[in-house]
């Protein structure tokens, strides 16, 4: 800040010099007391000057709509929506949100320096706040095959930007307990830059709270239980209350928020398909289902904005108050919550979901970021599941609308004395194929409650390395949906009796897509509708529950490339019995 600029503030502050822009008739939602007042609101060069009252250049009557921060989401993978951040911000912006804390440790497990590379260009110069946490786990554990490794030197040069926040979600617990120098470093050389350290604490217990908080990890966003939630508040960790569109948390926690402790809880939506930002919204949307339950509307608000901001040092977000940033937003209804008009520095991006002027990527593509999907040719020979004479397996029980599975052990049908897909028992062929390298590594397991009736379905999202995970009834269409991959680039595709129903590509990383968002939601529709031909009766998303089976930090049983991994042993286990 200059002493010119500074200068004007102080003189717009003290009534001097008319402001550049003055809310008028607003009822703020003041994040410090928990109050709603009334004033107006001056505003020079994009920044809050003064409350009381004022005169300005331009005036805005409010006409005593409700006027608050706008939303930050503490914890968001981007690439789960499956388009670029210049994409992104076009979908999230109308529902209040101009701030993001971003983790591309999904690009980064794929294309490691160059894919986060690419995700901070592509999020430059557009009119919303990009806070990137380098991917602190790439890859995310020693028992899968990922594209890339990064390791402390790798990411310090990435620590001077002034897009970069911090370090992202520490899942590595066993290095992280063993101080294993090279996390270690990871951990130091952020602190020591002035950074932020997010964990990732799924099924973890007290003891291990204590070891994150001692090593300078701040942060959870994997609670599942409020005794879970209330272990890290005691800690002094923040709580990063989850709605995505895999894990919905915010039912089970938020039982866990007082108010003494409110102000250590955030939300986030850490994966969210864009479809399903584009029906419920964004943090808009937390807030909404968190007042349904009863938390104080104004509480909720704080949570969305001012806590966020303090959690990672943005000292100039989340309220409307001298000296913050001008980002803020109304509405008419303080429990429905239904943004219309979003501003970002002073300036009107979007109003009644429309985006004042479409958005220009700042990057493209090169040939690496768009060619990451290498499989050999597969046969049905290479997808037989031996099972022993006992005629029991070891199998992934899904718990819908959740990440994490359970551990099954039941009989399976057999032929040839190998696992049959049955149908009845809601007993199905599992595949992970190794997509980065060519190792011809297959995992292959069994799953329970994915329900499909016939065909397959198949996709190059899979956390967090992101390889093939497919599942099917039957081993051809297994094995069609899986070279159909291959061929599109990456992306999600169902088949049935050996022909594509419908397919998404996603040729950037085999993660997202180069077309609009509407496209996107558009083809994620088709998509939807074919799965009732494949007999999904669900209610749940089959696409986002299979892209979570093959992350071994998320208890209890998972499927890597190399085989059937047990988070309670942590280490591979065979199928059969």
């Amino acid at each position: 800040m200059n002493i010119e600029s500074l200068t004007k503030k102080i003189k717009v502050a003290n009534k001097e010099c008319p402001a550049d822009l003055v809310i008028k008739n607003a009822q703020i939602v003041d994040v410090f007391n928990g109050e709603i007042i009334h004033k107006d609101v001056a505003i020079v060069d994009g920044f809050f000057a003064g409350l009381g009252e004022y005169e300005g250049k331009e005036v805005i009557d409010a006409q005593r709509q409700y006027m608050a921060p706008s939303f930050i989401d503490s914890h968001v993978h981007i690439e789960s929506s499956m388009v670029p951040p210049s994409e992104f911000a076009k979908v999230v912006i109308p529902h209040g949100v101009t701030t993001v804390i971003t983790d591309p440790h999904e690009i980064g497990n794929v294309l490691g320096a160059e894919g986060i590379q690419f995700m901070l260009d592509d999020a430059k110069d557009l009119p919303m706040d990009f806070h990137f946490m380098l991917p602190s786990s790439v890859p995310a554990t020693p028992f899968e095959t990922s594209g890339a490794e990064l390791h402390a030197p790798d990411l310090q040069p990435f620590l001077g930007d002034s897009q970069v926040r911090g370090l992202g979600e520490v899942m590595d617990y066993s290095s992280l307990r063993n101080a294993d120098p090279r996390l270690l470093e990871k951990i130091a050389q952020t602190i020591e830059a002035g950074g932020y350290v997010d964990g990732h604490l799924a099924g973890l217990n007290e003891d291990a709270v204590n070891l994150y908080s001692s090593a300078g990890v701040q942060t959870d966003h994997e609670c599942n239980t409020a005794e879970e939630a209330l272990a890290r508040l005691q800690r002094g960790m923040y709580v990063s209350i989850r709605e995505g569109s895999a894990a919905k948390d915010l039912q089970a926690l938020l039982p866990v928020v007082n108010e003494m402790n409110a102000r250590r809880c955030l939300f986030c939506t850490d994966d969210k398909h864009i479809d399903d930002l584009l029906n419920e919204g964004s943090i808009d949307h937390h807030i909404r289902l968190a007042t349904a339950q009863g938390l104080d509307p104004i509480t909720a608000i704080q949570m969305a904005t001012l806590n966020a901001a303090e959690c990672y040092g943005l000292h100039d977000k989340g309220a409307i108050a001298p000296g913050y940033m001008a980002d803020f937003l109304f509405f008419k209804d303080l429990h429905a919550l239904e943004v219309t008009q979003v501003f970002k520095k002073g300036k009107k991006v979007a109003s009644h979901g429309t985006l004042v002027k479409d958005l220009q990527p700042s990057s493209s593509s090169s040939q690496k970021i768009t060619n990451s999907v290498h499989i050999p040719n597969l046969s049905k020979a290479q997808m037989r599941i031996p099972i022993k004479d006992s005629q029991k397996g070891n199998i992934i029980k899904i718990n819908k609308n959740q990440i994490r599975t359970d551990h099954l052990i039941e009989e399976v049908e057999l032929e040839s004395g190998s696992f049959q897909p049955s149908v009845s028992k809601d007993q199905l062929k599992l595949v992970v194929v190794e997509r980065h390298h060519q190792t011809g590594n297959i995992g292959l397991g069994i799953v329970k409650g994915m329900g499909l009736q016939r065909g397959a379905i198949a996709t190059t999202i899979a956390h967090d390395s992101h390889n093939i995970v497919a599942v099917g009834t039957n081993d051809e269409d297994l094995v069609k949906a899986i070279q159909h991959l291959g061929k599109i680039g990456g992306g999600m595709t169902l088949f049935h009796e050996g022909s594509p129903l419908s397919s998404l590509p996603l040729p950037i990383a085999g993660l997202m897509s180069d077309q609009g968002y509407e496209e996107v939601a558009h083809q994620l529709v088709d998509i939807h509708k074919d799965l009732s031909t494949l007999g999904f009766t669900n209610d749940f998303n089959p696409f986002l529950t299979l892209s979570f089976l093959t992350l071994p930090v998320i208890p209890s049983l998972k499927l890597t490339d190399k085989g059937l991994f047990s988070t309670k042993e942590a280490k591979h286990i065979p199928v059969s019995i």
